[in-house]
Protein backbone atom coordinates (compact mmCIF):
# COMPACT_ATOMS: atom_id res chain seq x y z
CA UNK A 1 0.00 0.00 0.00
CA UNK A 2 1.09 3.28 -0.81
CA UNK A 3 1.97 5.60 2.40
CA UNK A 4 3.57 8.76 1.34
CA UNK A 5 4.47 11.55 3.85
CA UNK A 6 5.19 15.31 3.29
CA UNK A 7 8.69 14.50 4.88
CA UNK A 8 11.56 12.55 5.12
CA UNK A 9 11.32 10.57 7.79
CA UNK A 10 13.87 11.49 10.99
CA UNK A 11 15.56 8.43 10.82
CA UNK A 12 19.19 9.70 10.04
CA UNK A 13 22.25 9.13 11.85
CA UNK A 14 22.44 12.08 13.68
CA UNK A 15 18.40 11.75 14.56
CA UNK A 16 19.58 8.50 16.25
CA UNK A 17 22.14 9.79 18.35
CA UNK A 18 19.94 12.39 19.57
CA UNK A 19 17.38 9.98 20.34
CA UNK A 20 20.24 7.63 22.30
CA UNK A 21 21.62 11.13 24.36
CA UNK A 22 17.69 11.96 25.16
CA UNK A 23 17.06 8.36 26.48
CA UNK A 24 20.14 8.20 27.92
CA UNK A 25 19.72 11.52 29.51
CA UNK A 26 16.27 10.34 31.43
CA UNK A 27 17.91 7.03 32.40
CA UNK A 28 20.64 9.27 34.27
CA UNK A 29 18.20 11.48 35.42
CA UNK A 30 15.88 8.58 36.83
CA UNK A 31 18.96 7.41 38.03
CA UNK A 32 20.38 10.28 40.16
CA UNK A 33 16.80 10.73 41.57
CA UNK A 34 16.83 7.25 42.84
CA UNK A 35 20.52 7.31 44.13
CA UNK A 36 19.27 10.64 46.12
CA UNK A 37 16.28 8.71 47.80
CA UNK A 38 18.94 5.58 49.03
CA UNK A 39 21.37 8.73 50.28
CA UNK A 40 18.06 10.17 52.07
CA UNK A 41 17.13 6.67 53.61
CA UNK A 42 20.39 6.54 54.88
CA UNK A 43 20.11 10.11 56.87
CA UNK A 44 16.87 9.39 58.19
CA UNK A 45 18.51 8.39 61.54
CA UNK A 46 19.96 11.72 62.10
CA UNK A 47 16.54 13.88 62.18
CA UNK A 48 13.17 13.20 62.88
CA UNK A 49 11.28 11.83 59.97
CA UNK A 50 7.57 12.25 61.69
CA UNK A 51 8.50 16.21 61.20
CA UNK A 52 8.79 15.93 57.59
CA UNK A 53 5.55 13.46 56.85
CA UNK A 54 2.29 14.39 55.70
CA UNK A 55 -0.10 14.58 58.60
CA UNK A 56 -3.60 15.23 57.07
CA UNK A 57 -5.41 18.01 58.17
CA UNK A 58 -2.54 19.77 60.18
CA UNK A 59 -0.95 23.03 58.90
CA UNK A 60 2.58 21.57 60.03
CA UNK A 61 2.00 18.72 57.82
CA UNK A 62 1.99 20.94 55.06
CA UNK A 63 5.49 20.73 55.04
CA UNK A 64 5.45 17.33 54.16
CA UNK A 65 3.63 17.88 50.96
CA UNK A 66 7.48 18.84 49.59
CA UNK A 67 9.70 16.52 51.77
CA UNK A 68 7.26 13.34 52.25
CA UNK A 69 8.38 11.82 48.70
CA UNK A 70 12.04 11.63 49.51
CA UNK A 71 11.33 9.81 52.99
CA UNK A 72 10.65 5.97 53.17
CA UNK A 73 9.40 3.32 56.20
CA UNK A 74 12.07 0.44 55.38
CA UNK A 75 14.17 -0.36 52.81
CA UNK A 76 12.07 -2.97 50.83
CA UNK A 77 9.96 0.39 50.79
CA UNK A 78 12.50 2.62 49.32
CA UNK A 79 13.88 -0.15 46.77
CA UNK A 80 10.16 -1.10 45.53
CA UNK A 81 10.00 2.62 44.72
CA UNK A 82 13.26 2.98 43.15
CA UNK A 83 13.04 0.37 40.60
CA UNK A 84 9.08 1.82 39.46
CA UNK A 85 10.70 5.56 39.52
CA UNK A 86 13.92 3.93 36.94
CA UNK A 87 11.63 2.60 34.59
CA UNK A 88 8.92 4.66 34.38
CA UNK A 89 10.96 8.03 34.85
CA UNK A 90 12.85 6.38 32.04
CA UNK A 91 10.18 5.81 29.86
CA UNK A 92 8.43 8.93 30.19
CA UNK A 93 11.54 11.35 30.29
CA UNK A 94 13.10 9.52 27.15
CA UNK A 95 9.88 9.35 25.45
CA UNK A 96 7.85 12.94 26.61
CA UNK A 97 10.85 15.07 27.71
CA UNK A 98 9.47 18.38 27.80
CA UNK A 99 6.08 16.91 29.08
CA UNK A 100 7.75 14.96 32.21
CA UNK A 101 9.66 17.95 33.16
CA UNK A 102 6.63 19.71 33.58
CA UNK A 103 4.45 17.00 34.62
CA UNK A 104 6.61 16.44 37.81
CA UNK A 105 5.84 19.17 39.69
CA UNK A 106 1.98 18.83 39.47
CA UNK A 107 3.01 14.80 40.29
CA UNK A 108 4.81 15.92 43.04
CA UNK A 109 2.01 18.50 44.77
CA UNK A 110 -0.68 15.85 43.75
CA UNK A 111 0.34 13.02 45.64
CA UNK A 112 0.90 15.31 48.74
CA UNK A 113 -2.34 17.11 48.72
CA UNK A 114 -4.03 13.73 48.04
CA UNK A 115 -2.62 12.37 51.37
CA UNK A 116 -3.64 15.83 52.74
CA UNK A 117 -6.79 15.81 51.93
CA UNK A 118 -8.01 12.31 52.03
CA UNK A 119 -6.22 10.65 55.03
CA UNK A 120 -7.18 10.42 58.51
CA UNK A 121 -6.06 12.80 60.76
CA UNK A 122 -3.53 11.95 63.24
CA UNK A 123 -2.08 9.84 60.52
CA UNK A 124 1.62 10.06 58.38
CA UNK A 125 2.09 9.39 54.93
CA UNK A 126 5.33 9.05 53.29
CA UNK A 127 7.22 7.52 50.53
CA UNK A 128 7.40 8.05 46.74
CA UNK A 129 4.89 5.63 45.80
CA UNK A 130 2.55 8.78 44.60
CA UNK A 131 4.81 9.86 42.43
CA UNK A 132 5.26 6.55 40.54
CA UNK A 133 1.43 6.04 40.43
CA UNK A 134 1.50 9.68 38.76
CA UNK A 135 4.04 8.43 36.16
CA UNK A 136 2.24 5.36 35.23
CA UNK A 137 -0.56 7.59 34.57
CA UNK A 138 0.61 9.78 32.87
CA UNK A 139 2.49 7.48 30.21
CA UNK A 140 -0.41 5.72 29.86
CA UNK A 141 -2.80 8.39 29.43
CA UNK A 142 -0.26 9.58 27.05
CA UNK A 143 -0.84 6.73 24.46
CA UNK A 144 -4.46 7.02 25.45
CA UNK A 145 -4.54 10.68 23.88
CA UNK A 146 -1.65 10.73 21.26
CA UNK A 147 -2.30 7.33 19.72
CA UNK A 148 0.83 7.62 17.88
CA UNK A 149 3.08 4.00 17.88
CA UNK A 150 5.65 4.96 20.43
CA UNK A 151 3.06 6.42 22.69
CA UNK A 152 0.56 3.36 22.31
CA UNK A 153 3.81 1.25 22.49
CA UNK A 154 4.71 3.19 26.24
CA UNK A 155 1.43 2.87 27.58
CA UNK A 156 1.62 -0.87 26.92
CA UNK A 157 4.73 -1.45 28.69
CA UNK A 158 3.56 0.94 31.42
CA UNK A 159 0.88 -1.53 31.95
CA UNK A 160 2.01 -4.61 31.34
CA UNK A 161 4.73 -3.81 34.53
CA UNK A 162 2.39 -1.49 36.81
CA UNK A 163 -1.14 -1.78 35.66
CA UNK A 164 -1.72 -3.26 39.10
CA UNK A 165 -1.80 0.54 40.19
CA UNK A 166 -5.04 0.77 38.70
CA UNK A 167 -6.38 -1.00 42.37
CA UNK A 168 -3.67 0.34 44.53
CA UNK A 169 -5.40 3.77 44.25
CA UNK A 170 -7.97 2.21 46.06
CA UNK A 171 -8.24 1.45 50.02
CA UNK A 172 -6.97 -2.20 49.83
CA UNK A 173 -3.94 -2.85 52.12
CA UNK A 174 -3.91 -1.42 55.52
CA UNK A 175 -0.38 0.60 56.45
CA UNK A 176 -0.51 1.50 52.55
CA UNK A 177 -1.48 5.37 51.51
CA UNK A 178 -3.34 4.35 48.88
CA UNK A 179 -4.62 8.63 49.49
CA UNK A 180 -1.01 9.25 47.88
CA UNK A 181 -1.51 7.13 45.21
CA UNK A 182 -4.76 8.34 44.58
CA UNK A 183 -3.86 11.67 44.21
CA UNK A 184 -1.09 11.15 42.04
CA UNK A 185 -3.12 9.35 39.19
CA UNK A 186 -5.44 12.27 39.07
CA UNK A 187 -2.08 14.39 38.92
CA UNK A 188 -0.92 12.16 36.36
CA UNK A 189 -4.18 12.01 34.43
CA UNK A 190 -4.54 15.66 34.09
CA UNK A 191 -1.00 16.52 33.54
CA UNK A 192 -1.27 14.32 30.08
CA UNK A 193 -4.69 15.77 29.00
CA UNK A 194 -2.92 19.19 29.75
CA UNK A 195 0.77 18.45 28.55
CA UNK A 196 -0.55 16.06 25.66
CA UNK A 197 0.81 18.24 22.51
CA UNK A 198 3.55 19.67 24.16
CA UNK A 199 6.18 17.09 22.72
CA UNK A 200 6.19 17.38 19.12
CA UNK A 201 4.71 13.64 17.45
CA UNK A 202 7.38 12.28 14.88
CA UNK A 203 6.22 12.65 11.26
CA UNK A 204 4.55 9.60 10.22
CA UNK A 205 3.40 8.26 6.60
CA UNK A 206 0.13 8.94 5.37
CA UNK A 207 -2.08 5.86 3.78
CA UNK A 208 -3.64 6.33 0.46
CA UNK A 209 -7.41 5.71 1.58
CA UNK A 210 -6.50 8.66 3.92
CA UNK A 211 -6.07 10.75 0.69
CA UNK A 212 -9.44 9.52 -0.86
CA UNK A 213 -11.33 10.03 1.99
CA UNK A 214 -10.31 13.72 2.23
CA UNK A 215 -10.79 13.82 -1.79
CA UNK A 216 -7.07 13.74 -3.43
CA UNK A 217 -5.58 10.47 -5.34
CA UNK A 218 -2.19 9.68 -3.98
CA UNK A 219 0.26 8.73 -6.52
CA UNK A 220 0.56 4.63 -6.86
CA UNK A 221 4.42 4.75 -7.05
CA UNK A 222 4.78 2.52 -4.58
CA UNK A 223 5.26 -1.35 -5.21
CA UNK A 224 3.55 -2.55 -2.41
CA UNK A 225 0.20 -0.48 -3.81
CA UNK A 226 -2.36 -2.60 -5.16
CA UNK A 227 -3.74 -2.32 -8.14
CA UNK A 228 -6.96 -1.04 -9.93
CA UNK A 229 -9.50 -4.08 -10.06
CA UNK A 230 -9.64 -3.84 -13.49
CA UNK A 231 -6.36 -3.82 -13.94
CA UNK A 232 -5.66 -7.33 -12.63
CA UNK A 233 -5.30 -9.91 -15.11
CA UNK A 234 -7.29 -12.58 -15.71
CA UNK A 235 -5.23 -15.98 -14.34
CA UNK A 236 -8.78 -18.37 -15.00
CA UNK A 237 -11.05 -18.55 -17.78
CA UNK A 238 -14.15 -20.71 -17.19
CA UNK A 239 -13.68 -23.47 -20.47
CA UNK A 240 -16.68 -22.89 -23.53
CA UNK A 241 -19.23 -26.16 -23.04
CA UNK A 242 -22.17 -26.85 -24.43
CA UNK A 243 -25.14 -26.37 -22.01
CA UNK A 244 -26.78 -29.39 -21.18
CA UNK A 245 -30.05 -29.99 -22.07
CA UNK A 246 -33.18 -30.46 -19.44
CA UNK A 247 -35.38 -33.03 -20.53
CA UNK A 248 -39.33 -32.89 -18.55
CA UNK A 249 -40.22 -36.28 -17.18
CA UNK A 250 -43.23 -37.89 -18.76
CA UNK A 251 -45.72 -40.63 -16.45
CA UNK A 252 -45.34 -43.68 -18.06
CA UNK A 253 -48.49 -45.53 -18.10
Amino acid sequence: MHLPTPEALPDTPEQRKADKRRWLRAFNLSLGFVLLLFAVFTAQGLFDVAAWTVQPWSVEGLLGILTAPLLHGSFEHVAANAIALLMLGTLAGGLYPKATIRALPLLWLGSGLGAWLLGDPGTRHLGASGLTHGLMFLVFVLGLLRRDRASIAAAMLAFMFYGGMLLTILPREPGVSWQAHLGGAVAGVFAAWLLRRTDPLAPRKRYSWEDEEEGTIAPLSDELEPPRPDEVPVLWHRPSTTRGVVRRLSDKS
